[in-house]
């Protein structure tokens, strides 16, 4: 039984292909997310500067718009979002040990492996763009009560 070699089939090139292409994603997802943290940023910077044109638009040359709690949560959050779309956009140093593809997740503080800094680098991006685009949410619909 020791002896006897075990059969095996070389792996095709289709096989390669796909292995490269999945690894080529899990090395794009953090361009990904900072694509997508640039679209958050063009519409956290617009959309409060859209809010006061239509706004002047509605109300006429002398209208005015009684500050209330409303208002000042859209831009507490609208802020709070800006803040979180920087931070996704902001690198962040991450210790990295080059000779480990895959490190065990309680190791993650002695440094990751190669493919955990591209999914933790994703992840953290990821995590703030959503975080970010829940804010923005909640204060276009700050902004909303403020209209009645």
């Amino acid at each position: 039984m020791a002896g006897k070699a075990i059969p095996t089939i070389p792996v095709s090139e289709n096989q390669n292909l796909l292995r490269k292409k999945f690894y080529e994603n899990i090395a794009a997802q953090s361009d990904l997310m900072d694509k997508l943290s640039e679209r958050l940023l063009t519409l956290e910077l617009a959309i409060p500067g859209l809010f006061a044109t239509v706004l002047k638009l509605t109300r006429g040359e002398d209208a005015t718009l009684p500050i209330n709690a409303a208002l000042n949560w859209a831009f507490v959050f609208w802020l709070a979002a800006l803040i979180l779309t920087l931070m996704a956009l902001t690198p962040k140093k991450w210790t990295v040990d080059d000779t480990v593809m895959k490190q065990d997740p309680k190791k993650f503080s002695e440094g990751l492996g190669i493919e955990d800094y591209f999914e933790q680098s994703a992840l953290y991006k990821r995590r703030l763009a959503v975080a970010s685009s829940i804010l923005f949410f909640a204060g276009i619909f700050c902004a909303t009560l403020t209209l009645g």
